[in-house]
């Protein structure tokens, strides 16, 4: 079972003591509400390090809505049985701890990160950015698990971790899918079984539309509120709505 730390003293000392082991230390950061999306990167996380480590955060500053902060699952008892033996160490620090500063200090990418994701959630890249920098910092990996669902995410925290000369390799691992096609999310969970049948229809879509602009109108067709499709690099990118709930997902063209 792992060892769950709160403090980030405590924690401190687990990493030391990690260190004087000469342990290598696989990294997966989450915000909990873990399905097998998560577990799959844990489980790579295992094959390839001596000591895998598992942060679960409900990271305030990301969200630009507090109702959906507020509406986010917290279920650490569940995530914790979940986990097993895949992980040894389990961070669950407080906001407090994190952001002692009250966020006066920031990570902020001032070109990619105003598109897509960005633009339509103002600050929320300043909040990953800034988060995944103090988790690095306080975790001090060899590797860092990212799934490529979040693919924007994922390309960010590539270049932070390169601008800023950080010595964790940023490890991109493949979007998991339920058996009908829809990417593996937290988010899922809180469709309705209709809602849940119908949110099939958006990575459909985006991989059997010629181009993004039709992409976009057969969402909206089938009752999708649509925030943006776009086609960057071979890969198709789309967020949209549905019953309130907002999903994202990428597909290779």
């Amino acid at each position: 079972m792992a060892r769950i730390t709160r403090s980030l003293k405590d924690w401190a000392a687990e990493r030391r003591a990690i260190g004087l082991l000469g342990q290598s230390v696989g990294f997966v950061p989450t915000m909990g509400a873990l399905h097998a999306g998560h577990l799959s990167l844990l489980e790579r996380a295992r094959r390839e390090n001596d000591c895998v480590v598992l942060s679960i955060f409900v990271n305030p500053t990301q969200f630009n809505d507090p109702g959906d902060l507020e509406r986010y699952p917290r279920e650490l008892e569940k995530d914790v049985e979940l986990v097993g033996s895949l992980a040894d160490h389990i961070l669950v620090p407080e906001p407090g701890d994190m952001y002692p500063d009250q966020f006066r200090y920031r990570v902020t990418e001032s070109v990619e990160s105003l598109t897509l994701e960005g633009a339509h959630r103002p600050g929320h890249f300043d909040g990953v950015l800034t988060v995944v920098l103090k988790l690095l910092n306080l975790v001090q990996p060899h590797r860092a698990y990212f799934g490529e669902k979040d693919r924007q995410q994922l390309e960010l925290v590539q270049g932070m971790v390169k601008a800023l000369h950080l010595g964790a390799e940023i490890v991109p691992c493949p979007t998991l899918r339920d058996p009908d096609g829809l990417a593996l999310s937290s988010r899922n969970r809180r469709l309705s079984p209709e809602g849940r049948s119908r949110a099939t229809g958006f990575p459909r879509i985006l991989r059997a539309s010629p181009d993004a602009t039709g992409a976009a109108a057969a969402l909206r067709s089938e009752g999708f509120q649509v925030d943006y499709v776009k086609d960057r690099a071979g890969i198709r990118l789309g967020a949209v709505q549905i019953e309130g709930v907002r999903l994202i997902d990428n597909v290779a063209l």
